[in-house]
């Protein structure tokens, strides 16, 4: 059984989740060794899949891949760009659109931009500026800084921008890391929380990286990464009690061998699933999870134990303990699979209103047994919209930034005619209109100066870039 003991849970094997110099799972199943194994590796004996990975059980295959045409890529673009656009509005007047086209999935060139908009993190980075920059310059706690080091080389070891010990990738995941430790002190570090981090980064500069990370513990998951976890057991405890209505099979079969839920929801929640599936899968959850809340998280967990526990014929292979959680280690690839996997959760009858419900009737159950909460978390928002409503962000603080800045030069008077002089006329008139540009003029912006530096780099992207990943 698992147990508290500490500041974290302790699994059955003794490892704990927080202050941990473990990895969540085993080390050998996602690392590539030694620097000199990394390093080791000809270009040409490796491929990188569209995600970045080179390898590792994430690495998509041609096969498997469910591209989207080029065509109706770029129509959601521009969709996307017009709700980024006036945002506010959007989530005001057409919450139900926004949503479908989150279910749908977000382009990948503005899926870092999305997910801040939808977090609140862009509202949060433009009422806190200079916030991050503070405290990455601080030293930090040594406490923390030993156990997040050692953590660094664990996370997405085969992808492209964390395969590098020291290079810019793990860099990042560091200061994101250290800096929340600084700036909630009294949480301190999880490692559930580094892949999270990991993934924002891939996403995203680091400053919008810090403040995503700030909202997924604060407003999506509180209480998660605090010491004791016990919002995280309680959430195990409602997800049981939702499975016997959805699966009452499988919820009959884990009762009777005595399986505490933490035992295999842990890191499936506290990473919100993004050691667990393929990388089409984790995007296209974490698009609907920004979008509507722990729900979304629920409703996975709840689909792969229906799944994998659902039937007489998937019991018999498991009589006991220890062959449910083999099996629960291993889900089946067709279950996690991109299209089945997002159609099956958007089936899945299960609303904010039952996870609320349920947590009222935990929540007295623990006092009964266990007493007050020892960390009070604040309340738990269900997505985007909840977010929006309570803290109503200004215009201002929504306005974007545009990356790419083109600074015309004058046009000589020999040249003028009558479709030059009309050019300037067309494109002001279409920055208000659904079919906008993807690069945005701006025409009162400082030149870019000579020697500024475009490519080659090794300096990761800063925040103060504002890159939008077009």
């Amino acid at each position: 059984m698992a147990r508290i003991q500490g500041n974290g849970l302790q699994a059955v094997d003794g490892r704990s989740l927080r202050g941990t110099t473990e990895s969540l799972s085993n080390p050998e199943d996602n690392s590539f060794g030694s620097d000199s194994e990394v390093n080791g590796f000809a270009s040409t004996e490796r491929e990188t899949d569209k995600y970045g990975f080179i390898g590792g059980a994430q690495q998509s295959s041609s096969e498997s891949a469910e591209d989207v045409p080029p065509e109706v890529l770029r129509q959601r673009e521009v969709k996307w760009l017009d709700m980024l656009n006036h945002w506010d509005k959007w989530m005001a007047k057409r919450h139900k659109k926004v949503k479908l086209r989150c279910q749908k999935g977000i382009p990948p060139s503005l899926r870092g931009r999305a997910w801040l908009y939808l977090s609140g993190g862009k509202v949060k980075r433009e009422q806190n500026q200079g916030k991050f920059q503070e405290l990455d310059s601080q030293a930090g706690d040594p406490k923390w800084l030993d156990v997040i080091e050692r953590d660094l080389h664990r996370q997405f070891p085969f992808h492209e921008m964390f395969v590098a010990r020291g290079g810019h990738g793990q860099k990042d995941l560091f200061s994101v890391l250290k800096a929340y430790t600084l700036y909630r002190p009294e949480e301190g570090y999880c490692q559930a929380q580094a892949p999270i981090a990991a993934v924002l980064l891939m996403h995203m500069p680091v400053e919008d990286a810090f403040w995503g990370l700030v909202q997924i513990c604060e407003k999506y998951l509180p209480g998660y990464y605090s010491a004791g976890l016990e919002a995280i057991q309680l959430d195990g405890e409602i997800l049981f009690a939702l499975l016997r209505r959805i699966s009452p099979l499988a919820h009959r079969h884990l009762k009777k061998h005595k399986m505490d839920p933490i035992l295999y929801m842990t890191e499936w929640f506290m990473c919100a699933f993004s050691r667990t599936l393929p990388w089409a899968s984790v995007l296209r959850i974490w698009d609907m999870f920004f979008c509507d809340g722990v729900k979304i998280i629920f409703r996975v967990g709840l689909v792969l134990l229906k799944c994998m526990l659902g039937s007489q014929e998937k019991l018999k292979k498991c009589p006991g303990q220890y062959e449910t959680m083999e099996l629960l280690r291993a889900i089946e690839p067709r279950y996690m699979q991109e299209s089945f996997l997002v159609r099956e959760v958007l089936e899945l009858p299960v609303s904010e209103r039952d996870i609320e419900k349920e947590h009222h009737s935990q929540l007295r159950r623990w006092k009964e047994t266990h007493g007050e909460l020892s960390c009070k978390s604040p309340p738990r928002m269900h997505g985007a919209r909840a977010i929006m409503d309570a803290e109503p962000p200004s215009r201002q603080d929504l306005r974007q930034k545009p990356t790419i800045i083109v600074e015309y030069p004058p046009v000589p008077s020999s040249v003028r005619d009558g479709k030059e002089e009309k050019e300037p006329e067309r494109e002001k008139g279409m920055e208000n209109t659904e079919h906008a540009p993807l690069y945005h003029v701006h025409s009162e912006a400082p030149p870019l100066r000579k020697d500024t530096a475009l490519a080659g780099s090794t300096q990761s992207v800063s925040s103060a870039e504002q890159d939008t990943y077009l």
